[in-house]
């Protein structure tokens, strides 16, 4: 009788066991699928490769991009943004899947310009406290076309932007860039 409690204790302690087992390969497994739905449709981690975003974002900074607002209303001036290159940039040897972060400074139907060291939005001069230093080179007026946006670097004069590759098609943009989580010493909304 002792040898079958015995027998008893052990299968329900090994049923037990696979039953707990069996429970935290589903909350991983959970957790793998939220993880990847979060990062897929909702928000995700950006690293900052080059200095084209000074002084703004510095060359490590690790950002949160978000990818909602978009769906609910369309890029604004000023955004910073997180792209896939452009078709341009993609002839040039970019491959699709790097990623590229500028500001929005012309949305569609603006007209967008350099002169003087002043950028000029719809003939007016932009207040851009946010640049490293003035642009150096002029840029003639161009319209920016319908679903597409002209943007630029916050380090005028170290940016591949559409200043050399042209305007960025609206189905490019990847997200928002809304928050810095490194490094510690300037963390914050962006």
């Amino acid at each position: 009788m002792t040898s079958e409690k015995s027998d008893a204790k052990q299968a329900a302690a090994s049923s037990q066991v696979w039953r707990g087992l069996q429970e935290n390969l589903i909350l991983i497994a959970i957790a793998l699928v939220l993880a990847l739905v979060i990062r897929t449709f909702v928000a995700e981690p950006r690293y900052i490769p080059s200095d084209s975003m000074v002084p703004t974002l510095h060359t490590g900074d690790r950002l949160v991009v978000e990818k909602i607002s978009y769906l609910l209303h369309p890029p604004e001036f000023g955004d910073i943004i997180v792209f896939q290159p452009p078709p341009e940039l993609q002839r040039r040897g970019y491959p699709k899947d790097q990623a590229f972060i500028k500001r929005i400074i012309g949305r569609p139907g603006e007209i967008i310009r350099i002169a003087g060291g002043k950028v000029y939005l719809n003939g007016k001069p932009l207040q851009e406290d946010y640049i490293a230093e003035p642009p150096n080179q002029p840029f003639p007026p161009v319209k920016v076309p319908q679903g597409e946006f002209f943007v630029m670097g916050d380090n005028r004069n170290d940016s591949n932007d559409s200043r050399y590759w042209g305007f960025l098609p609206q189905k490019n943009i990847i997200g928002r860039a809304v928050f810095r989580f490194w490094p510690f010493n300037r963390i914050g909304a962006i």
